[in-house]
């Protein structure tokens, strides 16, 4: 295993860890599985349910979600409909379940008519059997697709958190990025979530772009807290390859680091709690009561075309791609998908224990709160230090707290984060995403 201290270097942000192991590590399977075997054995007792829609107006020039912009009618309707019938096959495979947790994502949620968004939720309650009104859920939306007349819908439909994603408050810096919006659109579109009535809201910022400067994302945080939203996420802008900006090959003063250490004092300074490195609470946001879930330890299904699912030994999803005719390929392929095709699982990546292991530790500290021992030796029989004794350079170079029974990353650890995750990788994964051919 390589030494923290050695990959630190000068450089904070080598990749973000959302999920373990990335998508660009699976494969196909030799052969199909079922998809009810796959879910056979799982505890289904409290699951995340989680949507992907892969449109949107347009195409944010840092993205590398899986998502189309502007789909022609050939894609946007068929899709509705394929969906439909995957919902009803993994309903069928699943048998008895019970979801937790609701988030619908993309891609632009909103970008679907406003039918087709009921119908969605229609779906989810009848057939998914996923109590919308009863549960957490999330929607994400951008400023164009954020109208009063959605918000009321997904109001109705016990929506509990609007994320839209304004990165910026500058017209300059979001042209830079790829995606010009206007301001008043963007101060529109939330005043609209405010009055909707659903009680959280999130903003999306993000930091690094060319002329981006203290004093403009002085500007941004300043707009952003304005509105007072319960949470405000601070992303790094990464220049991957196929995306727009990564087309480009322009010359990058990065200044990220400058720019992450002033946005997390300047939200602390202004009533708000970090949570990892990306999330800022609002202190002043209510706690509502939620049903349990654990995400190291619970499974996640996911639905639509882009959408990952999670077993403990088992991830799948669609095939993966960023350029444009490679995502309308997998899209088109899946909207072709008979009723039998949804029962059979074909890409994805078997969990070894020691990936699962892994997965526990790298979501517990970089996307929870902090890694449990006790959880942890609960889950799997064994003690995480021992299992992953490089753990103890996170305390050796004082970047966690050394208190038990938990293991928190500091002030320090969290601005680490980015280098955390990958150094935690296994030589497998790794060498995996390594191969990975992207479209």
């Amino acid at each position: 295993m390589t030494k923290l201290k050695s990959i630190i270097g000068d450089n904070y942000f080598q990749g973000y860890a959302y999920s373990y192991p990335h998508k660009s590590s699976y494969r196909p399977f030799e052969n199909p599985l079922p998809l009810k075997d796959v879910w056979a054995q799982e505890n289904k007792a409290q699951l995340f349910l989680y949507v992907h829609i892969p449109f949107c107006e347009m195409r944010c020039g840092f993205c590398n979600l899986f998502t189309i912009a502007n789909p022609k009618a050939s894609h946007e309707s068929p899709f509705i409909q394929s969906l439909e019938r995957q919902i009803i096959a993994t309903k069928t495979a699943l048998g008895k379940a019970n979801f937790n947790r609701l988030a619908i994502g993309g891609g632009t949620p909103t970008f679907l008519s406003l039918p087709d968004l009921e119908r969605l939720f229609y779906l989810m309650n009848t057939v998914m059997e996923a109590d919308t009104i009863a549960i957490p859920s999330s929607v994400e939306m951008s400023p164009k697709t954020a109208s009063a007349e959605k918000l009321a819908l997904l109001k109705e439909k016990g929506t509990t958190r609007a994320s839209i994603g304004v990165q910026s408050f500058l017209l300059e810096e979001t042209k830079a990025l790829g995606r010009p919006q206007k301001t008043v659109e963007v101060q529109q579109a939330l005043q609209v979530i405010k009055d909707s009535g659903i009680p959280e809201m999130n903003i999306d910022l993000i930091y690094g772009m060319a002329g981006q400067t203290l004093q403009s994302w002085q500007y941004s945080l300043e707009q952003s807290v304005a509105f007072q939203p319960e949470e405000i996420f601070l992303y790094p802008l990464y220049v991957r390859p196929l995306t727009g900006l990564g087309s480009k090959e322009k010359a990058w003063n990065d200044h990220r680091l400058n720019l992450y250490r002033f946005g997390r004092d300047f939200l602390l300074s202004k009533g708000y709690e970090q949570v990892t490195m990306r999330i800022f609470r609002n202190t002043k946001a209510a706690q509502m009561p939620t049903p349990p879930y654990n995400s190291p330890e619970d499974g996640m299904v996911g639905l639509g075309v882009g959408a990952r699912s999670y077993t403990k030994t088992l991830h799948y999803s669609s095939e993966y791609a960023v350029g444009r005719k490679g995502v309308k390929n997998i899209i088109h392929d899946y909207n072709e998908k008979t009723s039998q095709d949804f029962q059979k699982v074909l890409y994805g990546t078997r969990l070894s224990l020691e990936e699962q292991k892994r997965r526990y530790v790298i979501k517990s500290i970089l996307e929870g709160s902090y890694l449990d021992f006790k959880g942890y030796h609960n889950f799997f029989g064994t003690a995480a230090l021992d299992d992953l004794p490089e753990l103890n350079e996170l305390y050796d170079l004082n970047l966690a707290t050394k208190e038990e029974p938990k293991l928190q990353l500091n002030q320090a650890g969290l601005e680490l984060s980015d280098v955390i995750g990958p150094w935690l990788y296994s030589e497998r994964v790794n060498a995996m995403m390594q191969d990975f051919e992207l479209v």
